[in-house]
């Protein structure tokens, strides 16, 4: 049996303003309808004897993860919140052991980043099975993508003797060259870029985890042992897990095992690691520019332009990238991109809120986005899925005036309680507890306006929740 370990529990910027803190990259629609977590689960459908999969992220993504895979129709053997992120060797090791938790006997684990682009799918799942028939054996299989050019920005892997099956030993790991070197990688023949996808089984990476780097697995036991289901997710024991060592699975295992191997995978692969990829991997037009949106170009060519919320024009522009968003509009030359992270860390420093968070918020029932904000009043534009409602709760400093603009609201104030439909309006004075719900099979949208002396999210006190805030 395979069964597929999700890393989603990134939180990058280097595609910020659409990737934030609190946003990150795979749970983005990037390239299609889908995103990119969505992707990596939808293009496994085929695999022979796959089972639900175990995906591990951050806390404060967990509704996200959860919502986007109910959206597919995946249910999830597990959904593991990491208190803290420790990299990918314990997130694995925490798989491996969750398996065995679970009844699982000794399978095949394909360990997947969540957030990674690939242009032939059905190319992938055929490495993936040649991967499995290496792993059976006992080895600890990863793909090294054939290169199409003297890349940089990633790590090498260089092939050691071929190995029956197709695949090959490892006969070293690389870190990121030079350009000189990376040409020279290049060149050779012998040298794959480093994925960080993978295929062994659970019981094996256990062994050689106990035995290279034992205060891992260490860690993570006491962590899963300690770990407490809430909704439909598994909460890993904090204080267990924040004392675990970071690392890589590169550096605590592959770089050091008798076991490692490599399949050669030539998919149209990328790990979407800048504006730079997603212009490398879009669909060009005959300017080669990629765009997304609202988008009027003139006089512009092999640019990325991206619109989230208006029209985004440009006249005589060659090789920028424009992204915007209802908060910020980031401009770049095609060659600077990497540099976007100065821009966060200077906005972190700053405390504003654009390193963090979307004007869209996602909460466990849906979203709400601030659409004016001044000091006495706000208001807000709310989306509620269907058959979800917010937790009954109070508020001690702001009354809220509610507005259904689309579907059908349940509202319970006080004692009473009533539907609003279309057009109609509810308000809800300062002190008086309050739910809204969406009884109805289509989202239920709401214009929401606040006013009061202190408007904060944490002006609030929950008294019943669906989701155990």
């Amino acid at each position: 049996m395979i069964v597929p370990v999700i890393l989603a529990g990134g939180s990058g910027t280097r595609l910020w303003p659409l990737s934030r803190e609190l946003y990150p990259k795979q749970v983005l629609r990037l390239l299609s309808e889908r995103t990119m977590l969505q992707d990596t689960l939808v293009r496994l459908a085929g695999l022979p004897d796959l089972q639900p999969p175990i995906v591990i992220c951050n806390e404060s993504h967990r509704f996200m993860v959860a919502e986007q895979l109910r959206e597919i129709g995946v249910t999830p053997g597990a959904i593991v919140l990491e208190p803290v992120g420790r990299n990918t060797a314990p997130a694995i090791a925490v798989a491996a052991l969750q398996t065995a938790a679970a009844g699982q006997v000794d399978p095949l684990l394909l360990v997947l980043p969540a957030d990674h682009f690939i242009a032939r799918p059905e190319r992938l799942q055929s490495a993936m099975i040649r991967a499995a028939a290496l792993a059976v054996s006992g080895r600890l299989v990863t793909f090294g993508i054939v290169p199409t050019a003297p890349e940089t920005g990633y790590g090498y892997i260089r092939r050691g003797a071929g190995l029956a099956g197709g695949g090959f030993g490892i006969q070293a790991f690389v870190e990121k060259p030079d350009p000189d070197t990376a040409a020279a990688y290049l060149a050779s023949g012998e040298y794959y870029w480093n994925s960080g996808m993978f295929v062994f089984r659970a019981e094996v990476i256990r062994q050689e985890m106990e035995r290279l780097v034992p205060e891992i697995p260490a860690a993570c036991r006491l962590a899963l042992d300690g770990a407490v289901a809430d909704l439909d997710f598994l909460r890993l024991e904090p204080r267990a897990f924040g004392a675990c060592p970071s690392d890589s699975i590169d550096y605590a295992v592959m770089e050091k095992t008798g076991l490692g191997a490599m399949v050669p995978l030539e998919a149209g692969w990328s790990d979407l690691g800048s504006w730079e990829a997603l212009w490398q991997v879009g669909a060009k037009d005959a300017s080669g520019n990629v765009t997304r949106g609202d988008v009027l170009l003139h006089d512009v060519g092999r640019s990325y332009v991206h619109a989230e919320s208006r029209l985004v024009a440009a006249v005589g522009l060659e090789e920028h990238i424009i992204v915007e968003t209802a908060d910020a509009v980031f401009v770049a030359p095609r060659g600077r991109v990497q540099e976007v992270k100065h821009l966060v860390e200077r906005l972190k420093a700053a405390r504003r809120p654009e390193a963090l968070v979307h004007r869209t918020i996602y909460r466990p029932w849906g979203a709400y986005e601030s659409l004016v904000a001044s000091e006495r009043f706000e208001v807000k534009r709310i989306m509620v899925r269907p058959g979800a409602r917010l937790a009954f709760q109070q508020h001690h400093h702001r009354a809220e005036h509610w507005v259904v603009v689309r579907g059908t609201a349940k509202v319970r104030r006080g004692e009473e309680e009533f539907l609003l439909r279309e057009d109609q309006s509810a308000y809800i004075p300062v002190g008086i507890p309050h739910r809204l719900e969406n009884p109805g099979r289509i989202p239920l949208e709401l214009i929401e306006v606040r006013t009061g002396s202190y408007l904060g999210e944490d002006d609030i006190t929950r008294m019943d929740d669906d989701y155990g805030r």
